[in-house]
Order: C-alpha cells, then structure tokens, then sequence
C-alpha cells in the first residue's frame, strides 16, 4: 500500500464534509496526484450506478467526478438506504445484503469492518492520495463501540483526522472543544487539525476564536472557510435541502412541480430543471397543493414505493394530479413514479415491506411486480418519438409491463429492440425507469419544448464542472493544503 491518506471528520452532520472533500479532491488532482475519495459508511436514497456495476451514494459520485476518475463501488463500501424511519436497506460492495432495524444494524456494524478494510486497501493500492469521509458526528460516543464511520474506522485504519465544524449553525467552538471532551483520548490523539466551514463577515473578527478552539485542544488551525457561494450548484446527497424550497413568481419561466414523499430517492434528477434558467422548479412538500400554474408534474424515485404511494394519496396528490391533466399539464413519472403511474403494483415477496398489492393512480395501463435482482446499469438510446438521444441510468427492482389496452406506446428505444417506459395515447402522461435523462442537456431541451416552455443553451454537465473548480479555487484560498498533504499519511491497517 503507497497511498496517503486522511479523513475528514465532521462535529455533526450536514457541516459540509461531503463538499469540503470534493473541494480538495479537485485541488489535489490539479496538483497531478491520482486521487480517490472514500466513505466507510453511508445513509442516502440518492444513489449513483458504478462502472463495476454496483451503486454508492451520490457524494462519493461526486467526489470521483472531481477526482476525474470512474465510480467504484469501494468507494463507498457500505450504504444504507432508508426504508422507513426505523429501518434501513444495507448496500455492501455495491450489492444489497437485506434489510436492518436501526438497532439490528448497530450489531452488524462490527462483522462489515473487514468489507470497508478491504475497499479501503483496494483503492489505497492503486492511487496516491485517499480522501476519507467520516459520517455524522465524531462525538457520537453512544455508538462508538460498533462504529465503522469515524473513529472506529479511522483508528483500525491509522487515518489521521481533520475535524470540521460548521459555524453557520452557530456553537462552532463549543462544539469543536466539546468534541474533544467527550471522545476517548485516543481517538483525540488520531485528530491533527481543525477546520471552520462556511464563515460569513469578516474573518478577522474570528481570529480570537480559531486561538481558543487551537489552545483548548491542542489542534492546529487548517482554515477558515467562507460560506461558497456555488455549492447549490452541485448535487447534494441529503433530502433536507429539498424542504427548503419555496413557491412563488415564475417570473415568466416554465414552471416545473416536484412531488416530495417521504422516501424519495434519486432527487437530483431534477437539479438540472432547478438550474435551468428557463424553468422554475418547485419542490411540493407534505399537505401542499400541486401548483396550479405547473406545466409538468414529476413523480419522482422512491426507496418504498408502495408506502410513498399511501402518502400521496393522503395528502390528496392523486386528487391534484387529476385536475391538473384536466387544465392540459403534462405528468412525467421516473422509476418508482413511473410505476405509481399504472394501474397495480404488486410486492409479493415482501421486498419494500410486507407483500401486497394495490391499485396505483390508474393514468396509464402498466402493471408492476417488485421482484427479480435489482438493475443497475448505465444506459444510452433515444425517444421512440422525434429520435431524440440521452444518456442516463436504470436503479430499480421489479418489472413493469403495459399496452393492453393498445393506446400505450414506449417512451424510450434502448436500442437491441428494448424499450422503456410508456406514453399514455394524448401524450400527457409519461414514465420511465430511466434516472438522469433530464441531466443530458437534450433531452431537457426536448422536454421543456413538449410542454410549451424555451430551450435555453444551458450545459449542465459543464457547469458542474465549471463549479468544481471554482471550489478547489475556493478551498485553496482558505485551506492550508500543502500542511494537509503533509499531514496525511499511509495507512496501516492490521499493523
């Protein structure tokens, strides 16, 4: 093993880690070291297809992408993609190992240590520098004996630790110096510098602050980082900045309705309509009404769609989405919601929750049974209508069939006589299994002209780029990295 490596540890959550290391895995592959970004362990239904053919949360996805490398599924060796609010489907490797309560998972945490050891050695082989990821907060000490995200990985691996607070949040001190309170003397011992993310004002005024956290740890200071401006530019991984979202003018662009159940998954699917300056997406949360004035209501991925089907019934959604098909808007449908679109969907063996089938929203003539292994393939093709490319990627169990009636027609051609998906005969209502078809700029642009609105020349892909290394800019500016770099050091595990 010649890899360095070190691990970017959090004081809590959603304090920025996944993009601090996206940041500085665009920094240090500019510097021409060969990069690769890890995380033990993650929580997210926002998930990327692998090369090897496995999935990894969307941040690792990312961070790869900064890395300008191929998607791995030891990138991201443990994933958990929550099912309901107690309990969580395990991706191990890429490949689902079942189903686990919050409390059973806690007891299988130490038997997946060897999974994430060995993902972490085959990347380590084969790169200079490794980027780790912590998960959550290094101090949650209740769950330190079984932990495989933080420090229970960083000490089995010997991964020197830089510890980020958020001062945006507010607390950034106490919670910096009441880190290293709590936690073990020798997990402290494995931390060698702190950083201080999203700062806003004038950083001078929070010199005294940096000297505190500094002298009542022992920490060096690594940075100051002001709030970066672009980061809503970048895919996010985490549903909770979809509550964020707030309707009001279109201010003469397209407006675009987002349905927002409970298990949503595979949300950046829209990121592209949310930068699009000729669109104005709008995220519909719990008991809101669909907007009126939407030309196009998606129904989004879900981890349970069955149970995401129930929710949106009870927030009267299958009530909006009749009245407005009435007014002439147009309905897209993409994986899971593309089967709440149909007639039934079944789940015999119990795979999102106990087996049953129901009666799905009946726009369309497709039925659903959940079963078979789980796809997981990058695909290409173009529509049946107007022969129009796309690239993107399929992530679902079951298998969905239609056309009894004779007025349904598929969506996609994959080429090989496949096809995908289904168009009802107005052609208002339409479904897919595929993800990302509307991050190729020309299917955006196809299907902004369908329901009336303009084709701007935006690039989407460009963009993140574009934003990427604005963010290493950003991050060389305020992060010492040369320290950083020298601060990372080989692992060795089993030493």
């Amino acid at each position: 093993m010649t890899a360095r490596a070190i691990m970017i540890q959090g004081t809590g959550s959603d304090v920025g880690k996944s993009l601090l290391v996206a940041g500085l895995a665009r920094v240090f592959t500019r510097r021409g070291l060969r990069v690769r970004p890890f995380k033990p362990q993650n929580m997210s239904n926002n998930a990327a297809v692998t090369a090897d053919g496995g999935e990894i949360g969307r941040a690792q996805a990312l961070q790869a992408r900064a890395a300008r490398v191929p998607l791995s599924v030891h990138m991201n060796p443990v994933l958990l993609k929550p099912q309901s609010d107690v309990g969580a489907q395990v991706v191990v490797q890429g490949k689902i190992l079942g189903n686990a309560k919050a409390r059973e998972y806690q007891g299988l945490k130490p038997k997946l240590l060897g999974a994430v050891l060995d993902s972490f050695g085959r990347l380590a082989s084969d790169c200079d520098l490794v980027l780790v990821e912590g998960a959550g907060s290094a101090s949650e000490v209740n769950l330190r004996k079984s932990d495989i995200a933080n420090m229970g990985f960083a000490r089995a691996a010997d991964v020197p630790v830089v510890l980020v607070g958020d001062i945006d949040r507010g607390g950034v001190i106490a919670s910096l110096v009441g880190t290293k309170t709590v936690i073990d003397a020798a997990d402290a011992d494995m931390i060698v510098g702190f950083i201080v993310n999203r700062f806003r004002g004038d950083p001078t005024l929070f010199d005294d602050g940096m000297k505190t956290v500094s002298e009542r740890t022992g920490w060096p200071a690594l940075g100051l980082v002001p709030y970066f401006n672009g980061a809503h530019r970048l895919p996010a991984e985490d549903a909770v900045v979809l509550q964020d979202k707030r309707m009001g003018d279109a201010d003469g662009r397209i407006r675009v309705a987002v349905l927002v159940y409970p298990r949503i998954a595979n949300f950046d699917d829209f990121d592209p309509l949310r930068l699009d300056p000729g669109v104005d997406l709008v995220f519909v949360g719990p008991h809101q009404p669909v907007p009126g004035d939407a030309r196009l209501v998606i129904l989004p991925g879900s981890k349970s769609t069955i149970a995401d089907l129930a929710s949106l019934r009870e927030w009267g959604w299958d009530i909006d989405l009749k009245a407005h098909l009435r007014r002439g808007g147009f309905v897209l449908g993409i994986c899971g919601g593309y089967q709440m679109l149909g007639r039934t969907i079944a789940d015999p063996h119990g795979i999102e929750g106990p087996p049953q089938k129901v009666d799905g929203l009946g726009l369309f003539d497709v039925d659903t049974v959940l079963e078979g292994d789980k796809v997981l393939v990058e695909v290409t093709g173009e529509t049946v209508d107007g022969a129009v490319p796309f690239k993107g990627y399929e992530m679902h169990v079951g298998r969905s069939t239609s056309g009894r009636g004779g007025s349904l027609r598929p969506l996609l051609s994959l080429g090989s006589g496949k096809t995908d998906g289904a168009v009802s005969g107005d052609g208002r209502v339409a479904g897919c299994y595929i993800h990302g078809l509307l991050a190729d700029d020309r299917q955006r642009q196809h299907w902004l002209k369908l329901i009336g609105g303009r084709a701007a020349g935006f690039d989407y892909e460009a963009d993140v780029d574009i934003t990427l290394d604005l963010l290493a800019d950003h991050l060389e500016k305020h992060i010492d990295c040369d320290r950083l770099l020298a601060l990372a050091r080989e692992p060795k595990i089993g030493a």
